[in-house]
């Protein structure tokens, strides 16, 4: 992925603060050209910014358990572990870690009960050695990156990336 420029920025920071703007109104309000403003939204619609699927809250389908599992892997499992895990729907997310645990999955369920028989299922895929849950609590930082886009901004003009 590319990094992004100051203009693809603006823009960015410009539709987070009002998502349903048209290219004009966002245009007018950067002072930029329109077709630059559309041409730049579609490409970042394409290549950077998430699908929908990622902006639907599991609570809001009665998904309101949340939990963090690390898991414990053999690593010659790794693939076949992480293939496995995208089969299970109330897995939203899962990373692989540096440190003591191996794979970090974020799983959403609708109660206690369902979590125990998905993190029984974490547990059945060959390679996993154990698993550590820990319950949310809160959301104390909801996911952002609008912080993020105004302190790349104050940073100046992006770094390339190395070839």
């Amino acid at each position: 992925m590319q990094l992004l420029d100051q203009t693809d920025r603006r823009i960015l920071l410009a539709l987070s603060t009002a998502a349903k703007r048209t290219a004009s109104a966002v245009a007018t309000t950067l002072g930029l050209g329109r077709n630059t403003v559309q041409t730049r939204i579609t490409r970042l619609e394409n290549e950077v910014l998430d699908s929908l699927d990622r902006r639907i809250p599991a609570k809001s389908l009665g998904y309101g358990l949340l939990s963090f599992v690390e898991l414990h892997v053999d690593q010659r499992h790794l693939e076949d572990i992480a293939a496995k895990l995208e089969q299970i729907p109330e897995v939203l997310e899962a990373h692989g870690l540096t440190g003591s645990a191996d794979i970090l999955v974020r799983v959403a369920a609708k109660d206690a009960e369902e979590l125990f028989r998905v993190h029984g299922q974490l547990l059945h895929i060959e390679g996993v050695n154990r698993a550590d849950s820990a319950l949310s609590m809160a959301e104390l930082v909801p996911y952002r990156t609008t912080r993020l886009l105004e302190h790349s901004l104050a940073d100046g003009p992006a770094r390339k990336q190395p070839a």
